[in-house]
């Protein structure tokens, strides 16, 4: 594995086994990160996603992302403020639909999360939107995490379940939102390619196609600003990357 990938990779997936459309039951989803953490690409694993409910579920070693408590949706600057003041110093990431609720985020030090698919077509936000959250946070120097939709590496027309005859649409690539963070003057264009041969990982840094990150600020922006995303599949981003010949 070429060195820029692996820093590229290091902890991006938060495993979400719990949650659409995987939607394990506990024992799986707890057997599955236990196995994980052993494998071959444990390095890749970030944190176990879990309900404030059913936190108690979970092994006390496991690290965690507890929604309600270190994630949380927020509509106005007031949500923004109480969250703050029951954060507690933990590191909070806060979902919100509108950008302008960054400089509040920023001013109490919390960080931003942009929800990138679902389960249904228009769940996915476009590629300008992305962008303009990426630069927007930016700008505020506020970290920032990713939920749904973030299935494959590239962005690419797929099912958006797991059913039989499921319907199908466009989702974005993970590989796409995260490098499109570490080149953010090529953002908008990066977020739409669907070319994987576009990108590239090697000894010294990571491209899309003519422009390039360099090993160090590509480590820089996964350690402070594009942290990871959330996936009810650990398995099927790397299979993936595996497919493409990157692993």
């Amino acid at each position: 594995m070429k060195p820029s990938l692996r820093i590229f990779l290091d902890q991006l997936i938060d495993y979400a086994g719990l949650f659409p459309p995987a939607g394990l039951s506990m024992q799986d989803a707890v057997r599955n990160y236990a196995r994980y953490r052993e494998g071959e690409f444990a390095f890749a694993l970030g944190k176990f996603v879990v309900p404030q409910d059913r936190a108690h579920e979970v092994p006390s070693d496991f690290p965690l992302s507890v929604l309600g408590i270190d994630e949380i949706k927020a509509s106005t600057r007031e949500d923004v403020e109480r969250i703050a003041g029951e954060a507690n110093g933990r590191t909070v990431y806060v979902e919100i639909a509108d950008v302008a609720l960054l400089d509040a985020i920023a001013e109490h030090g919390l960080r931003a999360k942009i929800r990138t698919g679902g389960i249904s077509a228009d769940a996915f936000p476009a590629p300008d939107s992305v962008a303009a959250f990426l630069r927007a946070c930016k700008r505020a120097g506020v970290a920032f995490k990713a939920t749904a939709g973030l299935h494959h590496p590239v962005r690419c027309i797929k099912a958006l379940t797991y059913e039989p005859h499921a319907p199908t649409g466009t989702m974005h690539g993970f590989v796409n939102v995260f490098l499109a963070a570490a080149i953010l003057d090529r953002a908008d264009e990066i977020l739409r390619e669907e070319d994987p041969h576009a990108f590239a990982f090697d000894d010294d840094g990571a491209s899309w196609r003519d422009a390039q990150v360099s090993l160090a600020e590509l480590e820089r922006t996964r350690r402070e600003f594009a942290i990871s995303f959330g996936s009810c599949s650990f398995e099927e981003p790397l299979a993936d990357l595996e497919e493409l010949g990157w692993l």
